[in-house]
């Protein structure tokens, strides 16, 4: 049985890029820490918003690397010399990482009340009418 790929489908020349896309994404583990929403803020922008109760500016980094945001965040142990009869709260690292298409741009972060906002807005490109000519061969 031959497995059926975008790249070799007649009418769609040059998605192969886009099956590995999908194959990364189904691969990248996010396992649901920290909860996020994505909501579209406009016709071209977005914004993705991640819980973050506990993490402070400094403990947080976003970096765009390879056309996906890759959103990570690292806690301090300040633990040292408390006793916990209970610790609910984990001091956990994350990391989450969102695909973006081209034409999408990061914006700016924003950190409130334990949520951290980032924005993102699609540039629509330009349509572009080429025309080839033949030459005699």
């Amino acid at each position: 049985m031959t497995k059926l790929t975008l790249g070799s489908h007649p009418y769609l020349l040059g998605f192969d890029q886009l099956e590995r896309l999908l194959e990364r994404n189904a691969k990248s583990g996010n396992e649901g820490y920290p909860p996020f929403n994505i909501e579209q803020t406009s016709q071209n922008s977005y914004r993705i918003t991640l819980a973050v109760a506990g993490f402070a500016e400094g403990d947080l980094s976003i970096t765009v690397e390879d056309q996906q945001l890759v959103i990570r965040g690292r806690q301090k142990d300040d633990s040292e010399g408390r006793v916990f009869l209970h610790r609910g709260i984990a001091a956990r690292q994350f990391q989450r990482s969102f695909v973006m298409a081209d034409g999408v741009e990061v914006g700016e972060a924003v950190m409130e009340n334990g949520l951290l906002h980032v924005d993102l807005t699609r540039h629509q490109p330009e349509t572009v009418v080429q025309t080839i000519n033949i030459r005699k061969g």
